[in-house]
């Protein structure tokens, strides 16, 4: 990456930090506080009766508190990524990341603790001291050997999972690949000759674990900056490296390689040449996961062996050596087994379940995702994907598994099948298919018109877009000017693409076009003319219409029925296709699509209808198994008014069609989401919550989602424009620049699906 994208990047990161409520977490109470008796449940005096049950039995605290799914994310900073020695403070930004993902990928609470002290007696004083308020204890980025010591010690005195993700995330994620390789290539991993460069924390943990799988001693060669471990050396020893020294005449990594079966690195870049490499058995297992550079790249070890199977760390190679994969789901499974500790039969069992996972055939969704990337079992995919929705019900059941068969587990799981369903309800699949949408686009890059393409905070989106791979933005503007922003912006002029109407070869076509649609409705030649010289929406539109781009997001700068209007002029709605908005909001866990929140002010019975069925078409895109209610102030008739029949008319209208979805209506939208209140309509048709919204009309559709939006209990996305025949989405007003770089992806998605099912 160029220091130019370097520097963006950091911009965009602080920004990204700082924006709103400082930090990525915060603490959300579980339960209702509003009036004074909720007040005396949740304290004084009520909070009384579970202290005394817990302080008769210490186990009753994971029924009566949050313990039970509460992990420590815990630094003193001496090890932060591959930044050195940042101190605890330096460390804040890492800790709080790996709680944002035990959420988001295993419903895990995390909070971070940094403790300022290398001090290894301190620090597990300090969490030995700390530990009863939590579940388990995710040790991360505390260098070695202190790392080691205060790991054992505190596995040793503590009865809750300890686990240095450093270490042991990597190994086991290796673990899996190596599994899978050592499949392929037909290959016992107990026969296979391998070699670990490289001997810090997750080298050490790596080489333990595959041998406690099998391979024997003095058939795994550690090496370091000074050669091979080797069984009478002295020089930079300790007893970790002395642990796994082996009976070896091999002195240097050149010589432990020649005719090696395995290689892990863990060390620097460049570390492996191409002659290591060529020295190596047939069918070589090569994992270099160093980062962010490998220690050889997978174009080098290519060039001459056309026989291996390679993994690194990276995402833009295949088979990346993620974390990710692992520490969420194993504290999942530790946490819902209130296990002792994690140990090596647990750290197996999340391998071996990682491993049959990338053998099973990969779903739609994920596949389409991944497009480019060929996702079945082979030499490119010996490892799940990140986003594969199936680890959740894959790993931590098998953690657990291995807990109970091993004795460490407090609370034994007695129906597995039924404990596999909750994993899977546990978490939203709306996030995991976004970030899917994105890996697609990532693999078919599209061609994106960014229509206010002067504004700072545009271009600065169109350089995001252009750097996370998704596509190639072209911003509309004026070129000196945006050439003089992205200067003063320390960027190359030339590193986006720039049209201006004014010189733009093809604009006569662009006349034409739009003269023929409506000089029937008002307009002559020149008025088209300007319109297309002057009006960066209909310019832009004008493009994707005639392919010169393959789709288009504004709304910055304008307010969005005015955005929307340019675009209507030259682009048609899909055929027998409503256009409407749709916001979606997440909320702890929890997403509602809402209709419509940007179009029609106030639909007919026979637009809301056609709204519920689109609008359910999407949520099933994203996958949920949509629960359609058709809101009004009134829930069943009561209490009964005019304004409530165009939602009953809209009910009828859906009955008599061929629908696979549920529906009902009309129905007020606390009886929509509140499973409870929905009781006391036994004849209601849905199953369960509402997850979709169609709202009377514009005004409480708007109302209703900025508000959700302004008090900062939801995440949103859109209002996304569905039903247009070519891919063009309006932001609104004040969007950010991951709002619009988001939209602007999606929009690229639309692209790519257009001959499927376009937005």
């Amino acid at each position: 990456m160029s220091d130019e994208r370097n520097k963006s990047l950091n911009q965009e990161a602080l920004l990204f930090h700082t924006t709103g409520r400082p930090g990525k977490i915060e603490v959300v109470a579980t339960k209702p506080v509003a009036t004074q008796r909720d007040l005396s449940l949740a304290y004084s005096p009520g909070v009384a009766e579970p202290c005394r049950v817990i302080h008769a039995n210490p186990d009753m605290a994971y029924d009566y508190t949050a313990k039970g799914n509460l992990v420590a994310v815990i630094s003193n900073g001496t090890a932060v990524l591959g930044l050195g020695d940042l101190g605890p403070l330096g460390a804040k930004p890492v800790m709080e990341g790996k709680a944002v993902l035990f959420k988001r990928f295993a419903d895990v609470d995390g909070i971070d603790v940094e403790l300022d002290s290398t001090d290894v007696d301190e620090i597990i004083n300090t969490v030995r001291v700390i530990a009863p308020t939590y579940g388990g204890i995710n040790l991360e980025d505390i260098k070695a050997p202190e790392c080691f010591i205060i790991e054992q010690r505190l596995r040793e005195i503590l009865d809750i999972p300890v686990f240095h993700d450093d270490q042991h995330g990597t190994a086991i994620i290796a673990a899996a690949g190596l599994i899978n390789a050592c499949e392929l290539t037909g290959r016992q991993l107990s026969d296979c000759k391998m070699v670990v460069n490289g001997a810090g924390a997750a080298s050490i943990a790596c080489i333990e674990l595959v041998k406690a799988m099998g391979i024997g001693h003095d058939n795994a060669i550690m090496c370091d900056s000074k050669g091979v471990i080797y069984k009478g050396r002295e020089d930079g020893m300790n007893q970790w490296k002395s642990a796994h020294a082996a009976d070896t005449d091999a002195r240097t990594l050149e010589d432990a390689m020649e005719g090696a079966d395995v290689f892990f690195g863990l060390s620097v870049a460049g570390a492996v040449t191409k002659k290591m490499v060529a020295s190596m058995a047939a069918k070589p297992i090569i994992f270099a996961m160093a980062n962010p550079d490998p220690e050889i790249t997978p174009e080098d070890i290519q060039e001459i062996r056309d026989d291996a199977i390679i993994a690194t760390g990276r995402s833009d190679y295949p088979n990346q050596v993620n974390n990710v994969l692992g520490f969420p789901y194993i504290f999942r499974g530790a946490l819902d087994v209130r296990a002792r500790t994690i140990n090596e039969q647990m750290k197996i069992a999340a391998a071996e379940a990682l491993a049959d996972l990338a053998r099973e055939d990969v779903p739609d969704e994920v596949a389409r995702a991944y497009r480019g990337t060929q996702l079945q079992f082979g030499p490119e995919y010996i490892i799940p994907t990140p986003f594969d929705p199936r680890l959740i019900s894959a790993i931590p059941p098998a953690v657990a598994e291995a807990a109970m068969a091993s004795g460490v587990a407090r609370t034994p799981i007695v129906d597995m099948e039924q404990y596999t369903h909750e994993l899977k309800a546990r978490l939203d699949p709306t996030t995991g298919i976004l970030q899917m949408i994105l890996n697609q686009v990532r693999a078919a890059p599209k061609r994106v018109v960014f229509a206010e393409g002067e504004e700072e905070k545009v271009i600065r989106a169109a350089l995001a877009f252009k750097q996370e791979g998704y596509g190639e933005p072209i911003l509309i503007g004026y070129p000196e000017r945006v050439k003089a922003s992205l200067k003063t912006m320390g960027h190359d002029p030339e590193e986006l693409t720039i049209v201006s109407a004014r010189d733009y070869d093809r604009r006569d076509i662009y006349y034409d076009y739009l003269y023929k649609r409506w000089q029937r409705r008002g307009l002559l030649y020149r008025d088209c003319q300007r319109m297309v010289n002057t009006d960066r929406n209909i310019f832009g539109a004008c493009m994707v219409a005639h392919g010169d781009a393959d789709a288009m997001v504004t709304g910055v700068t304008r307010r969005f029925s005015v955005a929307y209007d340019d675009v209507r002029r030259v682009i048609d709605p899909k055929p027998r296709a409503r256009v409407f908005g749709l916001s979606i909001m997440l909320a702890r866990g929890r997403t509602v699509f809402i209709a419509d929140t940007s179009v029609h002010e106030l639909p007919s019975s026979v637009e809301l209808a056609d709204i519920a069925s689109q609008a359910a078409d999407f949520a099933r895109r994203l996958g949920h198994e949509p629960r359609v209610a058709m809101i009004a102030f009134s829930t069943f008739g009561n209490a009964p008014h005019q304004a409530s029949e165009r939602i009953n008319e809209a009910v009828s209208l859906l009955e008599t069609r061929d629908l696979d979805f549920e529906f009902d209506g009309e129905m007020s939208v606390d009886v929509a989401l509140n499973p409870e209140l929905m009781e006391l309509y036994p004849f209601c048709r849905l199953s369960g919550p509402a997850n979709v919204l169609i709202m009377p009309g514009l005004q409480s559709a708007n109302i209703a989602w900025k508000l959700l939006q302004s008090l900062g209990d939801a995440t949103t996305v859109g209002p996304l424009l569905i039903g247009l025949s070519q891919p063009v989405q309006v932001v609104p007003i004040g969007s950010t620049v991951s709002d619009l770089v988001s939209i602007a992806a999606l929009a690229a998605y639309d692209a790519e699906q257009a001959n499927r099912s376009p937005l």
